[in-house]
Order: C-alpha cells, then structure tokens, then sequence
C-alpha cells in the first residue's frame, strides 16, 4: 500500500528575506522482486550483451579506419 506523500520544502532565507529554494531529492527504496528476475534471465541475456558490446564497440572502428583510408587514398591521387 501506498504511503501518502507529504509536501516537502527545502528553503532558507538569507538575511535581507530573500527566498532560496533546493531541490529535495526523492525517497531511495529497494525492490526485491526487480533482482530475482534479472538474476532468472540473466544467463540467456549474458552471451547476448557480450556480443552487442564487441559490435557496437567494433563497428566505429572499421568505419574510422575506412574514413581513414579513403581520406589517405583521396590524398594520394590529388598528389599524383
């Protein structure tokens, strides 16, 4: 059950009356049922993020090697 929410302010006033507000940050709570279903998928999900890492970490590299490349090649036949 929900606990119902208080207002909360977070304000000082300085010396001429001056309002100065902060921000309130909110309520940290843990939820357990989140963990056991990530530890339940996490073997199938695993294999699949390890390869989506070394792809999405390999593909900028080809491409800055390629740009690399044709930028030297483009160079060469301006030279010659």
């Amino acid at each position: 059950m929900a606990e119902p929410t208080k207002t909360r302010t977070a304000f000082t006033k300085d010396e001429r009356g001056i309002l100065n507000n902060w921000a309130i940050e909110p309520k940290m709570y843990f939820d357990d049922k989140v963990d056991k279903k990530v530890d339940a998928k996490g073997e199938q999900q695993g294999e699949a993020t390890k390869y989506a890492e070394l792809l999405k970490g390999r593909l900028p590299i080809i491409g800055i090697t390629l740009l690399v490349l044709a930028m030297i090649g483009v160079t060469l036949l301006a030279i010659a």
